[in-house]
């Protein structure tokens, strides 16, 4: 044992991002929030004894600590402002601060006087949409404005999508509509942000807008479900792979440049003050793609290497992926819970490791090691974000190793530079490099459709549980991460972690009936397996709908029916259990005395408040799901991004 581990030495501080990174998604997911004190001690304590020499053991234990604890004290730092309740047809003003284009609509982020809407706060930042009939306001512009603000929803079902969560961390108070607004003062200085909307007007062109500003929502919804059938959905979020082409054209183009200036070049050599000036232009294309977390995450990882491209060391390794996850961490430990950032890292840890630990032999013919290289990419890449892909959309792409060998090559030889030359273009009305940009996009398109039109292209995949998807990450790390001596301990844990969480999987019971937490909508599954709602539409938990059946199992082309509740009550009965639902006030006063008395009633679920001591035990509150074995699970909505400051 001592041999393996001073074997692993070198690799130690890889993990330590890692286990920061598991204590925080503990905090993420407790029903119950920490004591604010006890963390930020907690905090400091661990992170000086994180620093020192213990048992290694104890130092595990302190950064886990470490991360569970700065997670909590910067939830309550940031103090994100929410709002108690709808607030309907009511004027605000403020400063608009980004401006989101999406594929049939706009929305304005708003940075308003908090007071109106709040209290206790000086500012806060509300997202509304625009009608297509209303033009939008610039950036920085100071508008008086007519809205409808909703807070954010919390999660629709256990270990499922946050909105509420992932709104506080991005500092953003509520979301809603517009109906009218006029400007106040306008906005004549010029910033980064009236640049990017300068180029989407000018442009007029969602390849601009995707693949340059960053706007993820911009490509058509038809469009966007083929592209995530064919699994190169990535390319619409700006990350390594654009990161790597603008660096590397930024670099080729300052390369041959500097070279004719021979007072330079015959004192450092080229590629320094090349990769300098790449870097600077890349600062500038990073605040003008919006500086999303993928985007940052290539960002610090090029960073990193033009780093040591300078002074000579070995710039793509395992170790700059952790000190980029780490220094993200430190920014927004929220990060690690988002789709993006997970999705991000794990293919880029598994081709790090492909190309610098194994090393695969290459064929001696170019083309054939191209192909070759191509094919061994797209295998690792899609097993190792596989996991997160399944957690987060609950289907998995078959065809997407094919898709990305096909149209890849396409976007990063064609569209991507005919898109930035048409960025360049477009200010003098040259249309014609996006112009010619959209036409291969089209035909990439039907190739995209074809394979999204094969049979299988999209399977239905099970809910990963978080436990699950614990031991299927030390799975993964196992694999990159430990060194074998004589045994291939490191696939042996592998296998025996990723088993673990296999199974897990697999025993993991699906609920059989949902609630919302205010019982505006619920479901249960019906005698074809698949659910009935209560409501055939629901405008408040417009993504409960979709949530619930991901988690049934259910694929997009299925059916389900509205079951409308009999004089207002429903009776649910399954093998373990028996559920009364009332929908409507009269049923409730009819039947209360009856449900509570009747011993076949094991729960009472109500669209009004019951105050009826004698069955509370029954009555049921809040958001939960029930297994088929009768358990039920609520539905934590008590944390800061769930309840307003007072």
């Amino acid at each position: 044992m001592n041999d393996f581990l001073q074997n692993q030495s070198d690799n130690l501080f890889l993990w330590v991002p890692f286990i920061m990174a598991f204590g925080a998604g503990l905090y993420f997911n407790v029903p119950q929030e920490p004591n604010l004190v006890l963390c930020v001690i907690g905090a400091v304590i661990c992170l000086v004894l994180s620093c020192v020499r213990v048992p290694i053991l104890f130092r595990i234990l302190s950064l886990f600590v470490f991360g569970f604890c700065y997670a909590g004290a910067f939830a309550h730092y940031i103090n994100t402002p929410q709002i108690p309740h709808a607030l309907c047809n009511i004027d605000i003003t403020g400063v608009v601060s980004y401006i989101d284009y999406t594929d049939d609509k706009t929305r304005i982020y708003i940075q308003t006087d908090a007071d109106k809407i709040v209290g206790n706060h000086d500012s806060a930042v509300v997202r509304v949409s625009l009608n297509r009939d209303i033009t939008p306001p610039n950036v920085g512009d100071v508008i008086s404005a007519n809205v409808g603000l909703f807070r954010p929803n919390g999660a629709d079902a256990p270990e499922s999508f946050d909105y509420a969560r992932w709104a506080y961390f991005n500092g953003l108070t509520a979301t809603g509509y517009l109906t009218h607004y006029d400007i106040i003062t306008p906005h004549d200085i010029n910033t980064i942000a009236t640049l990017r909307n300068k180029i989407h007007e000018i442009s007029d062109s969602f390849l601009v807008d995707t693949l340059v500003l960053g706007y993820k929502n911009a490509v058509p919804e038809q469009d966007a479900k083929i592209w995530t059938a064919t699994g190169v959905g990535h390319v619409w979020s700006i990350s390594g792979f654009h990161i790597a082409l603008v660096s590397g054209w930024l670099f080729a183009i300052f390369y041959f440049l500097v070279r004719l200036i021979t007072p330079i070049t015959r004192r450092v050599p080229a590629r320094i003050p090349a990769l300098i000036c790449a870097w600077v232009g890349l600062v500038f294309y990073l605040f003008l793609s919006g500086c999303d977390v993928a985007t940052l995450r290539a960002f610090i990882m090029t960073t990193l290497a033009f780093c040591a491209f300078i002074i000579g060391r070995n710039a793509i390794s395992v170790r700059n992926i952790c000190i980029a996850f780490l220094i993200l961490f430190l920014v927004n430990p929220h990060y690690v819970m988002q789709p993006g950032f997970q999705l991000s890292f794990s293919a880029v840890f598994g081709l790090v490791w492909l190309w610098t630990d194994v090393k695969p032999k290459m064929p001696h013919n170019k083309i054939l090691g191209m192909i070759y290289g191509a094919i061994l990419t797209s295998v690792v890449a899609t097993v190792f974000t596989a996991p997160f892909v399944i957690m987060h959309f609950y289907n998995l792409p078959l065809y997407g190793i094919f898709g990305n060998l096909v149209l890849l090559p396409v976007f990063s030889a064609a569209i991507m530079p005919l898109v930035i030359i048409g960025v360049m273009c477009a200010p003098f009305g040259w249309n014609w490099p996006t112009d010619f940009a959209e036409q291969i996009y089209n035909f990439c398109l039907d190739i995209g459709e074809f394979i999204a039109g094969l049979s299988g292209s999209t399977v239905v995949m099970p809910h990963i549980p978080n436990i699950a998807m614990i031991f299927i990450i030390l799975g993964l790390m196992c694999v990159i991460f430990i060194r074998p001596i004589r045994v291939k301990i490191n696939w042996i844990l592998s296998i025996s972690f990723t088993g673990i969480g296999i199974l897990l999987v697999v025993i993991n019971p699906r609920p059989v009936f949902y609630a919302t937490a205010d019982h505006e909508l619920l479901a249960f599954v019906g005698e074809n397996g698949n659910l009935e709602f209560s409501k055939s539409r629901a405008s408040g938990h417009y993504f409960a709908f979709n949530t619930w059946r991901q988690i049934n199992g259910e694929a997009p082309s299925d059916k389900n029916i509205r079951r409308k509740p009999v004089d207002g009550l429903w009776i649910y009965e399954t093998e373990n259990f028996t559920v009364a639902y009332i929908q409507k006030y009269v049923p409730l006063q009819n039947n209360i005395v009856r449900l509570c008395r009747d011993k076949d009633i094991d729960y009472i679920v109500s669209y009004f408040d019951i105050d009826a001591p004698q069955c509370n035990h029954k009555i049921l509150r809040g958001g939960f799901v029930i297994y088929p074995s009768g358990v039920v699970q609520h539905i934590p909505l008590n944390r800061p991004w769930h309840n307003p400051h007072e």
